[in-house]
């Protein structure tokens, strides 16, 4: 992980082929809170990018490395003094030896709050 203490992956389940559920709580003691906004704190859009990374890592078994997204839309503040628990629907497709390509949809309780396509190569 990244940023240390940042969230806790509750769940991680495979639902079909190349489809996965995870749920993480977001700790909303966490230092980066304090500066993203103070009073008001916002999880930070690179934060959440950097979540779906970790997640398909610990699925796929393999370091991995960015080199795009497309389709990138935040669709509402995730505040975690208000929606601390995300749910994240990971769609991963391509193969590791070359490029693989996750199609993401997070959301809390009824609202969705980012949807994205990320490839990424093998470290």
């Amino acid at each position: 992980m990244l940023l240390k203490d940042f969230y806790q992956v509750e769940q991680l389940e495979k639902t079909d082929e190349g489809k996965f559920k995870a749920t993480v709580v977001l700790n909303k003691q966490h230092a980066i809170f304090k500066g993203h906004f103070p009073g008001n704190p916002v999880t930070p859009g690179v934060c959440m990018m950097q979540i779906i990374k970790e997640l398909t890592q610990e699925i796929l078994g393999s370091s991995l490395i960015m080199t795009q997204s497309s389709n990138v839309k935040f669709m509402a503040l995730i505040n975690p003094d208000v929606n601390p628990v995300l749910n994240l629907d990971l769609e991963i497709s391509g193969d590791l030896a070359s490029e693989v390509k996750v199609k993401n949809t997070t959301s809390f309780e009824s609202t969705v709050a980012l949807k994205l396509t990320n490839t990424y190569k093998k470290a």
